[in-house]
Formats: structure tokens, C-alpha cells, sequence
């Protein structure tokens, strides 16, 4: 079988046509919602807020980082890996930075499986820690959306109901199932890549497979990340909570408890650069249909980006440390 390899200048190319795509998205996008704002009531919300607030919607961040290093442990643990929870959480910072400064919302899970990989003397091992991370929280996202939808049933905000996110968190669980709880149904299920290199493929699949059973054999640790991810769930709703408080915006935990999920799931779709406009979009949705002002929308997204922004610099002194040590 031939295969074509494509050249670095071609790929480069197509890289930065894809980014023009996404940032021409992003800017449309914020064109089109800033065409509806009265700025003077926009900067009306924004002179007059908390800077207590604000500082605590901060400290609710950063308690996101540690529960997110705290729960990657307990998978590493589990794979009988015991690496310092301190390496950890400075590996989720430089993670969190470059997720930020990027225009990709992957790059910092390199990071973290590069970091890794060196430990555990497999990239395959790292990458499956890594990604079994990812999906919990996505269930743990899920289920967040899905109980505000049910608590704030009775307002009918938005166009994806209760039971649509209670299916959609059911359908994950169960598509999760077979890899946890049943290894061998993987690699019957990826054996047919062994056609490609037989040799290499075999060795990453036995690496996956012994990976896979060490999970199912401490659901603990599963079920230990899981109530991690809700907890980082619930500080990331807080978090944009203290935001809204600190403009006097009178929303509540139910109804951010939706907005803030979904707004992370479209992020997730590759339209736009580092999710902007996209999340405005989805946030001046939700809010107008609650009745409150679209100003009041795009500042609590747009406070939110700039202190995640913010605090995110401090995995790039982080990382800087790492390349003076070297």
C-alpha cells in the first residue's frame, strides 16, 4: 500500500488556513453580538465589580486545579505509579497555559502525558491514563448539566431538556463500560490495526490491555475520579457564579449549572479559536432567555475567560522554571 506523506510546508499551510477558518468564526461571531449591545449598560455592569469577588472566583480556580491533579493521581496511583502530587499540579498548570495560549484546547494534554510517559517508561500507559481522565469528565460534565436542567426544569431554558442530558450521560456510561470493565473487548476490537505493523501494534495493545485491567480491578480509583470531576464540575459553575456576583448579575448555581457545561461542550467543537464567540454565543443564549440583558451575558464569559487567562500565567512561570532547571 503506498501512502502519501504530506510536507511540512503543506502542512503548515493547511494549519494556518484552519486557523484563519476558526479565528474568522470567533470574530463573526463576536461582530454579530456586540452589534446588539448597548455599551454604555455593558460598561455600567463591568465599573462597578467586586474585586472580593473577583478574588474569590480566583481562589475557586485554583481549587478546580487541585481537585483536577488530585483526581489524574488517583488513576496514576491505580496503575501503580506513584508520582508527587506537586509535580502533578504543576504539570496541570503549564497543561491549563498552554490550553490557553494556544490556538488548540489539546496541547496541554501533551504535557501532561510527556510528563508522565517519562515515569511510567510508556507514552501508550501515560496517553491512557490521560484519556480515561478526559472521558470521566465528560461524564462528570454530563451529569452537572443534567441535574441543573432537572432543577430548573420548570423555566424551560434552552433548547437540550433534561431527559436529551440524561440520556446523553446514560449513552456515555454505557459506551465506557466495555473498556473498563471488560479489557479484552478492546483488543478484539483493535486488532484489526495490526495489519499496519503487526509487531508495534501488539505491544501497544498489550500495554492498553494490562492498563485497562489494572482499572477494573480498583473501581475505587475510578469511582474516586468521577466524584472528582463532579467536584471540579461544581467549583467551575462556583466559579463563574462568583463572577455574577461580583456585577450584581442575578443569576443562580441551577441555572449556571447548565450554561456552563454546555458552553464547555460547544468549546469542544473545532469552529472557533480557544472556544471564542462560540462561548459568548452560548452564554447570550441562556441568559436572554432567563430575561436578563446579553450585556450581562458576555461580560460574565469574557470576566470568566480573562481570570482563567490570568490565572493560567502562572503555569507559564512554571514551565519557564522547568526550561532554566534544564
Amino acid at each position: 500500500m503506498q501512502t502519501t506523506v504530506e510536507s511540512p510546508r503543506t502542512s503548515r499551510l493547511r494549519s494556518l488556513a484552519i486557523n484563519a477558518v476558526k479565528a474568522g468564526v470567533s470574530v463573526g461571531l463576536l461582530w454579530l453580538l456586540f452589534r446588539r449591545v448597548d455599551m454604555a449598560q455593558l460598561w455600567g455592569y463591568a465599573k462597578h465589580a467586586s474585586p472580593v469577588w473577583l478574588a474569590a472566583a480566583l481562589l475557586l480556580y485554583l481549587a478546580m486545579i487541585l481537585a483536577s491533579a488530585w483526581r489524574w493521581s488517583l488513576l496514576l496511583n491505580a496503575q501503580h505509579l506513584r508520582i508527587p502530587y506537586s509535580f502533578l499540579t504543576s504539570s496541570y498548570l503549564v497543561a491549563t497555559f498552554l490550553n490557553n495560549f494556544l490556538p488548540s484546547n489539546i496541547g496541554g494534554d501533551f504535557i501532561r502525558i510527556a510528563d508522565t510517559a517519562r515515569i511510567a517508561g510508556s507514552k501508550t500507559l501515560a496517553t491512557t491514563v490521560v484519556l480515561i481522565d478526559r472521558g470521566i469528565g465528560l461524564l462528570g460534565l454530563a451529569l452537572m448539566a443534567a441535574t441543573g436542567a432537572t432543577l430548573m426544569q420548570r423555566l424551560s431554558v434552552g433548547p437540550v431538556g433534561p431527559k436529551l442530558l440524561w440520556a446523553g450521560f446514560c449513552l456515555g456510561a454505557i459506551a465506557a463500560t466495555p473498556a473498563l470493565l471488560m479489557p479484552e473487548a478492546m483488543t478484539r476490537l483493535l486488532a484489526p490495526l495490526r495489519v499496519f505493523h503487526r509487531e508495534w501494534v501488539d505491544e501497544r495493545i498489550e500495554r492498553l490491555t494490562i492498563a485497562l485491567t489494572k482499572f477494573k480491578e480498583t473501581p475505587t480509583a475510578l469511582a474516586g475520579c468521577f466524584l472528582g470531576a463532579v467536584i471540579v464540575q461544581t467549583v467551575l459553575v462556583l466559579f463563574y457564579l462568583a463572577i455574577a456576583r461580583s456585577m450584581n448579575i442575578p443569576i443562580g448555581f441551577a441555572a449556571l449549572a447548565v450554561i456552563v457545561p454546555v458552553s464547555f461542550i460547544v468549546q469542544m467543537i473545532p469552529v472557533s479559536l480557544n472556544g471564542f464567540g462560540v462561548r459568548e454565543a452560548t452564554f447570550g443564549f441562556y441568559f436572554t432567555r432567563l430575561g436578563l440583558p446579553l450585556e450581562s451575558a458576555l461580560l460574565v464569559s469574557f470576566m470568566g475567560a480573562a481570570l482563567i487567562m490570568l490565572f493560567s500565567l502562572s503555569g507559564g512561570l512554571v514551565y519557564i522554571g522547568r526550561q532554566t532547571r534544564t
